[in-house]
């Protein structure tokens, strides 16, 4: 875009906005094609509208949308609620491009209630409302199943799929199927059913479908005795059959409080790697949760969580067909709801049903995660680095990861091992041990910098690439050590951390910074796991490197002194013996059956001379 079309541009909207009114409504922004990318609500409409071209705006994406702008509609509202509704519907017809979109839930079952004639309920992921009132989305499988089974056993829906007609019924057009002869239907279509009380189990239905079984229990229960009374006998052991099932049903319902009649919970939950936000709805009728589902919103522009909660808020409503008068929320919302209120609890039966709300997100959340990490195992290495370097406030992702320990006895066969691990992945390839050379004696932290100086003079001579994080196995000592080379001697800036265990040797904190100071990170989180995994793994190295080279001294002193003996004839004789100890204790018989007799008189005669005299 030339400069002159942007200062026309700018000028235009500018003018547009100083005409604004300082009154509640919609706005719609539109592009070069007009087409609307944007529609927002306002408390005062001047002042929400004019803070998008305010200079502070420092927000990138808000920038973006601002860059995109042509022209700007509104529409004057008498209230903040009807600003809501009317900004909940344009976003359904026009989608814009820059506004937060309800997600579908297509991938869940429903439940639907047709129009026809005598209507039909089934399970179905395809929603045309045209067609008949759905009921859902059911993320429970199991219990969109249970209510179905309900409502077959205690109603007997038709399920066949022709379409019945008055005409037809009246005509005679139809015969009955298999599902009337096994008493699964009570044939509505050759007249053995009357339309009136068809459409009142179907009603009855619904009622089960929007929660209110225990109001549907208890009608039936008072219409069983009135039945009774009459001495209608077969009509009341019917209607018992049908309370027996809806009374089994309810009590399977998880009970909240007799006391809560009819609420709405809604909670939100945010995943900031991804920029997106878990926003779970739970209905709560007659004292028990009938309903529980978490959508997913991708921010667009940032938005706040309040922002994103009375989006979704309202959708989520008008899915379900809610009218409860009391909504509950985490927070303060900015706008209200029409014949509803916002409830903020703070203690009882009502914050646990918030709590509850809490947890089905952050289940949800953890679900969709394992789900994706599943299908691509490097976003959980990417996550996991974003974590850590998030964690130390490093400048770059942590991709390649050393960690250093020292193993040794009392000084003796002293040794150390290097672990690199890339992507939080093991790189075995780049594992390196390391004879400990200059020091003697038990010195670890002497031993500690003789590794790492070698190690990053090497580096830094060859050219490779350098970690981008150091963890040493031990505390702030250890740490400072090898900070002693890194940053002192070789003038290297990179990140060093310490694992520091407890009083019963077991890792417990995570320290970085100079001087050190500990990380608040769940010993039981995932990170914490993967960073204990390359403690564990530098610790398993750098042994097995320890008593290698033990076995390997221990064997020399006894067999590589004994001069004719070579590598062959030592391994077979350890083969076949196991230890040193018993080729020593051996016979010149038994050495001779395996090396042969001039060997084994040299071996016997070896380890049988005392006073330069054989026994």
């Amino acid at each position: 875009m030339k400069q002159v079309d942007n200062l026309k541009r700018l000028e235009h909207l500018r003018n547009i906005v100083s005409r604004l009114p300082h009154k509640p409504g919609t706005y719609q922004f539109y592009d070069e094609n007009h087409v609307i990318i944007y529609v927002g609500k306002a408390k005062n409409l001047k002042n929400r509208v004019s803070s998008y071209f305010h200079k502070e705006v420092d927000r990138f994406k808000t920038k973006v949308l601002v860059s995109k702008i042509w022209d700007i509609s509104y529409s004057v509202v008498n209230s903040e609620e009807d600003a809501l509704l009317i900004e909940n519907e344009l976003i359904k017809e026009y989608q814009p491009r820059y506004n937060v979109l309800l997600k579908d839930g297509k991938t869940y079952p429903s439940i639907c209630v047709t129009k026809e004639y005598f209507p039909r309920i089934f399970k179905t992921r395809t929603i045309n409302k045209k067609l008949g009132q759905y009921f859902g989305p059911y993320s429970h499988i199991s219990s969109m199943y249970a209510i179905l089974e309900l409502i077959h056993k205690a109603y007997k829906p038709r399920t066949c799929r022709i379409p019945i007609t008055k005409e037809g019924v009246e005509q005679g057009k139809y015969k009955a199927c298999l599902e009337y002869h096994i008493h699964n239907c009570d044939a509505p279509c050759i007249g053995k059913q009357s339309f009136e009380d068809y459409q009142e189990k179907i009603a009855s239905a619904r009622e089960i479908l929007k929660g209110n079984t225990r109001e549907v229990s208890r009608k039936i229960y008072e219409e069983m005795q009135r039945k009774a009374e009459e001495l209608k006998f077969e009509e009341a052991e019917v209607l018992k059959k049908q309370y027996l099932l809806l009374d089994s049903f309810c009590a399977k319902s998880e009970i909240v409080s007799h006391t809560i009649t009819d609420v709405d919970v809604f909670s939100i939950v945010n995943d900031e790697t991804n920029k997106t936000a878990f926003i779970n709805y739970i209905h709560v009728k007659n004292g028990a949760v009938n309903q529980s589902f978490t959508y997913e919103y991708k921010r667009k522009l940032d938005e706040s969580d309040q922002e994103l909660l009375n989006e979704a808020i309202v959708e989520i409503r008008k899915r379900f067909q809610s009218d409860a008068k009391e909504v509950i929320v985490p927070f303060e919302m900015d706008f209200p709801l029409k014949d509803a209120t916002f409830f903020i609890p703070q203690r009882g039966d009502k914050k646990r049903l918030l709590e509850l709300s809490e947890m089905n997100g952050k289940q949800y959340k953890f679900d969709r995660l394992k789900q994706a990490e599943k299908l691509n195992p490097e976003q959980k290495q990417t996550r996991l680095m974003k974590e850590l370097q998030e964690k130390l406030k490093l400048t770059k992702l942590p991709y390649q990861i050393e960690c250093f320990d020292n193993s040794n006895i009392s000084g003796t066969d002293a040794v150390a091992g290097c672990v690199v691990f890339k992507a939080m992945k093991p790189s075995k390839k780049d594992y390196r041990k390391y004879n400990i050379k200059t020091v003697v004696g038990p010195n670890d932290y002497a031993s500690m910098q003789e590794v790492v100086r070698r190690r990053y003079s090497r580096m830094i001579e060859e050219g490779l690439t350098l970690p981008d994080l150091i963890i040493t196995d031990g505390g702030i000592g250890q740490m400072n050590v090898v900070r002693q080379v890194v940053e002192d001697e070789l003038h290297l800036d990179i990140p060093i951390a310490g694992l520091a265990k407890d009083n019963r040797h077991r890792t417990n904190e995570l320290l970085f910074g100079f001087p050190p100071r500990v990380i608040g990170l769940k010993t039981d989180s995932e990170l914490f796991h993967v960073l204990t995994q390359i403690q564990d793994e530098v610790h398993r190295y750098a042994i097995t490197f320890h008593r290698d080279k033990r076995s390997k001294h221990a064997l020399h002193s006894a067999l590589d002194d004994v001069k004719g003996i070579g590598l062959k004839t030592k391994e077979a004789l350890m083969k076949a013996l196991k230890s040193l100890k018993r080729v020593q204790e051996s016979d010149v018989q038994t050495l001779t059956d395996i090396v042969g007799e001039k060997k084994a008189m040299i071996i016997y005669n070896y380890f049988h001379q005392k006073d330069g005299q054989i026994k």
